[in-house]
Formats: C-alpha cells, structure tokens, sequence
C-alpha cells in the first residue's frame, strides 16, 4: 500500500536524528500542491471576449456623452 505523501505519517527514530532533530511537519510531510490549475487558451480567449465588451460599452457612452454635450450647447 502507498501512502499519501501529503498527510501525516509515521517516521522512523534515524531519520529524525539523521534531520537533526527537527519536528517539523513540512520536513516529513510534503504539502499538497492545492493551486488551481488555469487553461491559458481559455484564459486569453475569455480576456479577448471580455476587452472587446469593454470596448463596445465605451463607444456606446461616447455616443451618450456626444449627445448630452450636444443637447447642453
């Protein structure tokens, strides 16, 4: 049976004495690597979507502004 490198585990006398002593847990136990994983394709092709949104929402309040300033004057 292997066991899990990311919880708790039961180590020997030597191998603590051969790590000078040190009780720390992350000197026996190696920590989960809990990142999330990102698909950069995805990523970049959500940006390019949302940029060009944010691009047509400021031509569209441009518009508005030309208008109130043309109704001011």
């Amino acid at each position: 049976m292997r066991q899990n490198p990311y919880l708790a585990q039961s180590v020997e006398h030597q191998t603590i004495t051969d790590n000078d002593y040190n009780l720390s847990v992350s000197a026996y136990v190696e920590a989960e690597d809990t990142h999330e994983v990102i698909d950069i394709t995805q990523l970049n092709a959500d940006l390019k979507t949302t940029v060009s949104k944010i691009d047509k929402l400021r031509r569209d309040i441009d518009v508005i502004v030309a208008e109130i300033e043309g109704d001011a004057t």
